[in-house]
């Protein structure tokens, strides 16, 4: 039985676009090519960090929600410390709950974009 994850990462602030488009497509084809699936993705942009990380006080953040088994998150989690580009990251398994606010809040977004 797979879980549904939501990961947060965040990266330098020093990436062009293109690195930052390769650093997230090796995250996505590293959760595909473990059989995990994923449901939606969101790239939050740059935003100014809580407190500064690295001497920096900015970050790339970027949300991506999969379907997995639960040995793929550690592995998830080895690739994002080994990475230079990756100054913080969380992953955290969804209950119904968590994954019932997430769709809801998908739907009403979609509905804004619909009545713009």
């Amino acid at each position: 039985m797979k879980n549904r994850y939501e990961t947060v990462f965040i990266a330098t602030p020093v990436l062009s676009e293109a690195q930052m488009k390769e650093a997230v497509d090796k995250f996505k084809d590293l959760i595909q090519t473990k059989d995990g699936a994923i449901v939606h993705e969101e790239n939050w942009g740059l935003k100014k960090l809580a407190y500064p990380i690295q001497k920096k006080s900015t970050g790339f953040y970027y949300l991506i929600e999969f379907e997995a088994e639960g040995s793929l998150i550690e592995t998830l989690e080895t690739e994002y410390r080994r990475d230079e580009r990756i100054i913080r990251f969380l992953t955290f398994k969804m209950d119904k709950y968590s994954i019932a606010y997430a769709e809801k809040k998908r739907s009403q977004k979609s509905e804004k974009v619909v009545e713009e």
